[in-house]
This record gives structure tokens, C-alpha cells and sequence, in this order.
């Protein structure tokens, strides 16, 4: 059995006329990059985040860039962040020459650990006086929230923006003081990456900024287009930012098939516990299944299982085995952010965030979407199954 890591194809193909109808109406028109096709998707996209509104970018890493330079953020200043993450979020940090300062995560779902967050803030205070951290970017790792309550009261209480990087959760909910809420309605802003492996994928690149603040979101229309409000005349320095037509048309399509598809996903991770649990590898430790934090708190979509992350023994050992059973994993992420040596300058060093590292180490996703069927299911398990008990 051959079962790859994520397969597209399937998904095109139960929606094909649909989006190949669309995809003619857009190259019909001859208006490709932003236009009512974008600004019907910002709209859609806001509305189903629970915000008010939406500003369509060119990926997920420019919507992070974007949202920065929205708050001014720059040199001398400091954003706080994880290191178990995708490269982008602290990527963008540097490259508007801030600094990031990484916090560790907690074990349980990967996310920015609260506890830990409240000591980095309270020790930087202390040494250092009025902070120079000015903004923190929380990650949704996975398609689960952070527990964002503490958070939140915390970048209140020191004064900071908070940018939720909701690239692998859009429609996650997190079970927030005053009811459910939805991943980027919690902060000043949050973003989405539509690139195709997402939940909800594109054709290509694509991205959005999604906040509740009018001035701020006129602001980010403002920056995606070189900081022009008329044609050749500029207030402010932005870049080309911009989202073109045709992914926004392809995304409008799939955002009506999005609620199904991410109910598929948790009945897969549901039924992947399920078999895990009882073919005795959870039991006997060998393999950690993926902990649903806000299962039971009254959440639909408590989680939108981007990915399906185990943690195994022998993870790499482990790996090569599946490859050689023709199944395709993943894994999410081998080498914590502050140990790249791009960030070496930072002057972190191995042991600095035990939790984010002992995870690089264990964690393996393994395949999970709406067509992946019950005996692929049964296969993957069974394969690990053999490894550890053969």
C-alpha cells in the first residue's frame, strides 16, 4: 500500500468543475491581482473567523512581515515568540531587524507555555528596565489554539501587540472567558497562510491579515500596496503585498467545502486514538497520541488537525521503517528555531528550551485528511505496530 503524506488530487477532483469554471470566470475577466474576487474572500474569511475584517496578503510569512511593520515594529524592538515553529514567524521578526526572543512551549500541545511566558516578561522587566518587547506572536501549532487567556491578560498588563499566527487553525476554537472563540478574533491580529497544504489551500501562495480594528486594517491595505492610498503617490513605506484574484477565487470555493473536510479530519485523528489506543503502543508508552486540549470544553472545531503528530521512540529509526512501508510522514519540526544557525547571533545555545527540544526529537506526523480512508488508517498503525513489537 502506497499512502502519501497529503493527497491533493483526491481533493480536486471531488470539487474540479467547480473550481475550473471559476478559475475561467477569473481569467475571463481579465483582473488578476486583487479586485472583488479578493475583496468577496476578505469578507467570507472575516466572517467565519468572527472578526469584522480581512485583508487579503501574498502568504502567510507576508502576512506575519505585514502585521509587523502595521505596528511599527522595527529596530531596538523585540517580539517574543516560539521556537518550535515554522521558520517564517521568526523569520519576519528579523528581517525587520527586531529581535526575536524565543519562549519554551508546554508539552502537552506544543503551544507557547503561559507560566513560562509570564517569567521571560517579568525577568526582562527586571534586568532591563521599561521593556523593549513590544509585540508577541503566539503559534497555533498543529490546528489547536494556545491558551491564550493568560496571554492575552499578560501582553495587557506589559503593554503588547499580540499577532496570533493562525496558519495551520483557521476555525479552531479556544474556550475563552466570555464563550468560545475563534483563532484570530482573540488578538490585535491574526493571520492565515492559504498555501496548498493548508486546511483551507490554494493554488499557490496566498495569505490574510484578519483583525477588529477598522484604522489598523486600512493601515494593512495601505502597506500591500507600497504604502500608496493614490496612484503613484506613497504615505507610507509598505511592499507588494497583494493577493491575486485567482487564488482568491479558488479559496472562496473551497471555504464553502471547509467545515466538512475539518470534521473529517478530527473523525480521522478520533479514529487514529482509537486504534492506537487499543493495539496497546499507548499503553506501553512507545508511541504519545496528540492531546485534545479543548475536547470536552463545548468546542466544535477543537482542533483542526492540520497534522497529526505523534510522539514515538526512535522517531527517525521509526520513520525509515514507514518508508519502506511506503508510507510518507513527516516531521514538524527536527531542529527548534534557536538552535538554526541563522540565529545564531541571538546567542541561544542547546538546552535553552529542554521542552521545544526533547520534542524536535520525538514528534513524527502522520498522514490525515478528509480521503484518507479507515484501512490506510489500519495500515499505518499496523506498520508501526510491527516495528516496535516485531
Amino acid at each position: 500500500m502506497d499512502i502519501p503524506f497529503l493527497d491533493l488530487k483526491a481533493q480536486y477532483k471531488s470539487i474540479r468543475d467547480e473550481i475550473n469554471q471559476k478559475i475561467l470566470d477569473v481569467i475571463s475577466s481579465q483582473k488578476f491581482v486583487l479586485g472583488s474576487e479578493v475583496e468577496d474572500l476578505e469578507k467570507e474569511i472575516a466572517e467565519y473567523s468572527s472578526v469584522k475584517f480581512g485583508v487579503g496578503v501574498s502568504s502567510g510569512s507576508d502576512a506575519l512581515i505585514i502585521s509587523l511593520m502595521a505596528f511599527d515594529v522595527g529596530e531596538n524592538d523585540a517580539v517574543v515568540t516560539t521556537p518550535f515553529t515554522f521558520f517564517a514567524t521568526a523569520g519576519a521578526i528579523s528581517r525587520l531587524k527586531a529581535r526575536p526572543i524565543f519562549c519554551d512551549i508546554e508539552e502537552k500541545g506544543y503551544n507557547l507555555d503561559p507560566e513560562k511566558f509570564e517569567e521571560l516578561l517579568k525577568n526582562q522587566v527586571k534586568e532591563q528596565g521599561p521593556s523593549s518587547i513590544k509585540a508577541t506572536i503566539p503559534v497555533h501549532l498543529y490546528g489547536q489554539c494556545v491558551d491564550m487567556t493568560p496571554i492575552l491578560d499578560l501582553a495587557k498588563k506589559y503593554e503588547l501587540f499580540v499577532i496570533e499566527d493562525a496558519a495551520q487553525a483557521i476555525g479552531s476554537e479556544y474556550p475563552a472567558p466570555d464563550g468560545q472563540k475563534k483563532a484570530c478574533s482573540l488578538g490585535d491580529v491574526g493571520i492565515l497562510s492559504f498555501f496548498p497544504s493548508k486546511n483551507l489551500g490554494g493554488f499557490g501562495d496566498g495569505g490574510m491579515v484578519l483583525t477588529n480594528d477598522e484604522q489598523l486594517a486600512q493601515k494593512l491595505k495601505l502597506l500591500r500596496v507600497h504604502g500608496s492610498r493614490n496612484k503613484y503617490f506613497y504615505d507610507i513605506l509598505g511592499g507588494n503585498f497583494r493577493l491575486d484574484a485567482l487564488q482568491a477565487a479558488v479559496l472562496r470555493i473551497k471555504l464553502k467545502h471547509l467545515d466538512d473536510w475539518q470534521r473529517k479530519r478530527r473523525e480521522r485523528a478520533s479514529y487514529y486514538d482509537r486504534i492506537f489506543t487499543e493495539s496497546g503502543l499507548v499503553e506501553e508508552k512507545l508511541v504519545q497520541i496528540p492531546e485534545a486540549l479543548y475536547r470536552d470544553s463545548g468546542a466544535e472545531c477543537f482542533h483542526t488537525y492540520h497534522q497529526y503528530v505523534v510522539r514515538v521512540r526512535d522517531r527517525d529509526k521509526l520513520r525509515d521503517h514507514l518508508n519502506e512501508k511506503r508510507v510518507n510522514t513527516a516531521v514538524y519540526y527536527p531542529l527548534p528555531l534557536h538552535l538554526q544557525k541563522c540565529f545564531s547571533y541571538l546567542g541561544y545555545k542547546e538546552g535553552d528550551f529542554p521542552v521545544a527540544e526533547k520534542a524536535a526529537r520525538e514528534v513524527l506526523a502522520l498522514p490525515i485528511y478528509p480521503e484518507l480512508t479507515a484501512e490506510q488508517q489500519d495500515y499505518i498503525v499496523s506498520s508501526i505496530n510491527e516495528f516496535y513489537k516485531s
